[in-house]
């Protein structure tokens, strides 16, 4: 079973399944698309290198430098993953809270 810490970000991070992602944004009112997963797969394959959950900033980057400006803006992410796309895509994502974040 799955622990989560107060905000609900994944404790333990070799918990997270894809099942997992599911339910998460499940239960933040987002039905996970392949567009959802193409940043998911970013976002731990960067994890997995860095050891650092993005912010909003360099999470937009990261998108830009692999996806392309017309997936790498806040708009986009905004659409996909609410008005907190950093924190919600890393939560999904099975990562910690991004620093810096609000």
């Amino acid at each position: 079973m799955a622990s989560f810490d107060k905000e609900g970000y994944l404790v333990e991070l070799d918990q997270w399944s894809p099942q997992l992602a599911q339910r998460l944004a499940a239960e933040a009112d987002v039905e996970l698309t392949d567009a959802h997963w193409e940043v998911i797969h970013i976002l731990r394959d960067f994890y997995q290198a860095t050891e650092v959950a993005p912010s909003m900033r360099p999470f937009v980057k990261l998108v830009r430098e692999r996806l392309g400006p017309e997936k790498g803006n806040s708009i986009y992410l905004m659409q996909l993953f609410s008005e907190s796309p950093a924190k919600l895509a890393a939560k999904v994502a099975g990562l910690p809270r991004p620093t810096h974040c609000l």
